[in-house]
């Protein structure tokens, strides 16, 4: 008859394993850190991680091998090609929509007025989201919508990296298809004014009595991959309060971009024209 029983050294074994384990994966974790801003040389590398130079050689040449690091003759140990495939698997399963929900409640639920998501799609801005305010305000938007880039404080937000020829060429598809008449050299203004700002207007321009704030939302590159505005009745919407809730729409498009990887700096260069 056989009888089952614990070996204690075994035991003791597997848990000593286990916590080796553990220990090293918090090292790489920490080696990518390090190298994070570029090359770092072995010598350099050793000092920051702390650990002797041969446990540094072994621990950065596993990580060569499964490809989450590079290594340059003469400069070092950089971030590899694993880290990059990773980044857009990641990018690619988060959902905005999903993210910004939270966010885009609180902004709503501070200010009393409603707040919407939208993307850029084609020459239009889709709305991906809305959530109502408090106030008794119509707005005619309503989710899957399309609405003019050109008019809308969303839509001129999800444009604040172009150039300023693909801005010429969406005003004057907005115009000819009827939105609000406004001289070219004005609007282009206001886009500049609102591109250094971080954030966008809509004064009455897509909708009659009704005026907003937007800022764009960004991913880990730098990116413009969505906006948000917050709208409103132009009576609770003077020029002091749409200044003042500025920075509460910069703030939460900023919290909702840090969730898609992005850090402050991350900025890529002004979009080309699109044809």
């Amino acid at each position: 008859m056989r009888h089952n029983s614990s070996n204690p050294e075994s035991t003791d074994r597997e848990e000593k394993s286990k916590v080796q384990g553990s220990q090293t994966l918090q090292r790489g974790l920490d080696m990518l850190d390090q190298v994070v801003d570029g090359p770092v040389k072995l010598a350099e590398l050793t000092g920051r991680m702390g650990l002797t130079r041969s446990t540094t050689h072994r621990l950065a040449n596993a990580l060569v091998e499964r490809g989450f690091l590079v290594f340059l003759p003469r400069e070092g140990y950089q971030l590899g090609p694993k880290l990059l495939q990773l980044g857009f698997l990641a990018q690619s399963q988060a959902d905005v929509v999903q993210i910004a929900r939270p966010y885009l409640e609180a902004l709503a639920a501070a200010s009393e007025d409603v707040v919407h998501l939208g993307r850029l799609d084609h020459d239009s801005a889709l709305y991906l989201d809305k959530i109502p305010g408090r106030r008794r305000v119509e707005i005619s938007s309503r989710i899957g919508d399309r609405q003019p880039l050109t008019s809308t404080g969303l839509g001129k937000a999800l444009l604040l990296d172009d150039a300023e020829s693909n801005w010429r060429r969406l005003f004057d598809i907005d115009q000819a298809a009827g939105t609000h008449p406004v001289d070219y050299d004005v609007w282009l203004a206001r886009m500049k004014d609102y591109a250094a700002q971080g954030r966008a207007f809509d004064l009455e321009e897509n909708e009659d009595q009704i005026r907003c704030v937007a800022a764009p939302v960004r991913d880990a590159s730098g990116a413009i991959v969505a906006a948000i505005s917050l709208s409103s009745a132009a009576q609770y919407m003077d020029d002091a309060r749409m200044n003042a809730l500025s920075d509460d729409v910069r703030d939460t498009a900023r919290k909702i971009s840090a969730d898609l990887g992005w850090t402050p700096g991350a900025r890529p260069p002004r979009r080309p024209a699109r044809r």
